[in-house]
């Protein structure tokens, strides 16, 4: 069992029969009151994020997650499918709000970290940084600076982001996937 003090940064626990995790958390006594903890917490179901407050006569278990890396296969009608790389046939499908704006970086045979808990599989973590070739550009014309010297280009994934105007249809660019900016060009095309 965990008590309201345990409930720091990272920690997984069952609160109503759902489990949490523990993004932030502070404790707090003002005079002549009881101690708190002021907690932000994560449902890692719907992966919604709430503010909470718990005292000492709050009681938790400490919820069992598994992490393991998964590689994304493909996408079809609504339903995302992984698979463990060294076995293919077993699979497990993500729905399209559960995956929510990382379905922007997904590409075909991406390794992903997958929390998983009681067999099921809750949310997933792509990497921080990942290269994808662009497949639609408008031409950088030298002089135009009205936007900043950037242009908006279109990825292999489906994604729009903004460029530097020397980047072309073909190159391959490297992209936070946090924050969703360019980071720089990784190969130019032929």
């Amino acid at each position: 069992m965990l008590s309201y003090t345990d409930l720091k940064k990272g920690v997984t626990f069952l609160w109503n029969d759902k489990p949490y995790e523990v993004i932030e958390s502070s404790f707090s006594r003002m005079q002549q009151r009881k101690a708190v903890v002021q907690a932000k917490i994560r449902d890692l179901a719907t992966g919604k994020i709430l503010e909470m407050s718990f005292q000492p006569s709050n009681q938790f278990v400490e919820a069992v997650t598994e992490k393991r890396t998964l590689v994304f296969r493909y996408h079809h009608r609504g339903e995302y499918l992984f698979s463990h790389s060294e076995n293919p046939r077993e699979r497990f499908p993500l729905a399209e709000d559960a995956v929510g704006d990382k379905k922007r970086w997904l590409k075909k045979d991406t390794a992903v970290t997958a929390l998983f808990f009681r067999e099921k599989l809750l949310t997933l973590t792509l990497p921080i940084k990942m290269d994808l070739v662009v497949s639609e550009a408008p031409p950088g014309i030298q002089g135009d600076r009205s936007q900043g010297g950037t242009k908006a280009v279109t990825l292999e994934t489906g994604a729009t982001i903004q460029v530097p105007l020397f980047i072309n249809e073909g190159d391959v660019v490297r992209v936070n996937t946090e924050t969703g900016e360019y980071t720089e060009r990784v190969k130019k095309s032929q």
